[in-house]
């Protein structure tokens, strides 16, 4: 039987992470790079949870991973709401037409 070690889960988490930047280069639609930041910040949670659990430190993983939960609501709530204000005026959310804002 194979074991799970802190090897595998960081093996995991740079997999997401790298799919959150590849995501956020490579898309222009702003909901997609939303989608990326959002991976980037599941893996590092992932990465702290498993950190804190080899290492014995359960309890201030945990606490970190809120903060890193609690970030990223409030990430995802201010960017959607600048989303839907971008998508009244411009009727596109394609981040490349954002320039026209200004003035």
């Amino acid at each position: 039987m194979i074991q799970v070690g802190l090897g595998h889960f960081l093996v995991v988490g740079t997999l997401l992470f790298t799919l959150g930047v590849v995501c956020v280069i490579t898309r222009r639609n702003a909901v997609a790079i939303l989608i990326g930041i959002e991976l980037m910040l599941n893996a590092s949670g992932l990465n702290l949870i498993a950190f804190s659990h080899y290492n014995n430190k359960a309890v201030e993983g945990s606490v970190f991973v809120l903060f890193v939960i609690v970030l990223a609501a409030a990430e995802a709530a201010v960017a959607m709401a600048l989303i839907l204000a971008i998508k009244r005026r411009l009727r596109t959310i394609d981040v490349d037409q954002t320039s026209s804002l200004r003035g």
